[in-house]
């Protein structure tokens, strides 16, 4: 998916909320929204959003010296979902489709988006998302993959969602399941302590993606991720950055996530705040 001019008004709202997430000094946080600023008068529109967000985030992180500015968030995050564990397996158990209700699960879990959302409510997105129906819902399609599928790529994303895909993963029983987290820390998407802090340790192998973006560039990824994500059988990407930077290629990937901005929502076709399981046979 390529960057739009509505896109930089973001990229400055996600500027100034990283910097004060990393420093209180007002002229550290003014440097870093003029830094941005004079990127965003070099950037093409040709490039991913996720590919200007990594040159965002850094600027943050070099200017207010703070390589994880969110870490504190993403503990909590993780501590509030670790918390709801109990209680989504439970909608899990309880349910007639056991794995509907699983993506259904994952997919509320996407809602922990300090990009795109700050100000998002965990528990009340979980019981809306629950309950919701599709904008765009190939399920048929991805029962048939997976059934002739053996080793599955799941791309992760925000930090406290990895808890969420833990329900997920374990409704995959059978499968190899390939957990992929960032490489370095970017807003607050996970990293390998992320997942292991969710459980996700205990129900799939863990690797980094080797690039430090808000989503899966794959000029950037490390040699390891691209033979797991050639050889992958079936890829499941969550939220929008790997959306983002994966929307153009022509694997058997499954988009989870749900729309928080109405870029990407028209991109998809579909209202700001749909639920989505898309498959990328479908353009």
């Amino acid at each position: 998916m390529k960057t739009y001019l509505d896109c930089f008004p973001c990229f400055l709202k996600q500027a100034l909320t990283a910097a004060r997430k990393g420093t209180d000094d007002p002229i550290k946080i003014r440097e870093v929204l003029n830094a941005v600023s004079s990127i965003l008068t070099r950037i093409s529109l040709t490039a991913s959003p996720p590919e200007i967000g990594r040159e965002v985030y850094k600027v943050v992180n070099e200017i207010t010296g703070i390589s994880d500015p969110f870490k504190r968030d993403k503990e909590e995050c993780i501590d509030t979902a670790n918390s709801l564990y109990p209680d989504i397996k439970e909608i899990v158990n309880l349910s007639e489709d056991r794995l509907l209700a699983a993506i259904r699960v994952a997919i509320s879990g996407n809602v922990m988006d300090f990009g795109a959302d700050p100000e998002f409510d965990l528990r009340s997105d979980l019981h809306t998302i629950l309950d919701k129906d599709f904008s765009i819902f190939h399920y048929e399609n991805f029962k048939e993959q997976l059934e002739k599928s053996e080793d599955i790529l799941y791309l992760g994303d925000n930090a406290g969602e990895t808890v969420f895909d833990r329900v997920l993963i374990e409704e995959l029983s059978g499968k190899n399941i390939i957990y992929v987290v960032r490489d370095k820390p970017v807003i607050n998407d996970a990293v390998f302590e992320d997942a292991v802090d969710s459980g996700i340790d205990r129900v799939a192998e863990i690797i980094s993606s080797g690039c430090d973006a808000p989503g899966t560039i794959l000029e950037l990824c490390s040699s390891e991720f691209i033979e797991r994500f050639k050889s992958a059988d079936m890829i499941i990407s969550k939220g929008q950055g790997n959306y983002e930077s994966l929307s153009e290629q022509d694997k058997p990937i499954f988009y989870l996530l749900k729309t928080k901005c109405r870029i990407i929502a028209r991109d998809i076709g579909v209202p700001v705040g749909s639920i989505i399981l898309k498959s990328a046979a479908f353009k």
